[in-house]
């Protein structure tokens, strides 16, 4: 079973960034870490990876600012609802195709 959440320590080992870096892209609300009472402490998920890997990226080696990192991100999240949205249409259709297909040639 793949890892459920990461702590600060081990993100920032693992893609190898500041935790300065990642403290203001919490900041910024690019990434929203879950938070513990027992031990105090905060946790990231595979989501908040991916888009600390995606705006470590954009950052080094695009020059975008958190400012540009946050609309990319959230254009990019849009993008992949829409994305789903426009699939499910199309199942939709591809099924009532079939459908009218079916009642055609019975």
């Amino acid at each position: 079973m793949a890892k459920e959440f990461w702590t600060i320590t081990e993100v920032v080992q693992l893609l190898e960034i500041e935790e300065r870096f990642l403290l203001e892209l919490e900041e910024e609300e690019v990434i929203c870490p879950v938070c513990r009472d027992k031990p105090p402490q905060k946790l990231f998920t595979s989501l908040d990876l991916e888009r600390l890997r995606l705006a470590k990226a954009l950052v080094e080696d695009m020059g975008v600012n958190l400012a540009g990192v946050e609309v990319i991100l959230r254009m990019r999240q849009n993008m992949m609802e829409m994305r789903q949205q426009f699939d499910a249409i199309l199942e939709d259709l591809a099924q009532e195709i079939q459908e009218t297909f079916r009642r055609g040639s019975s």
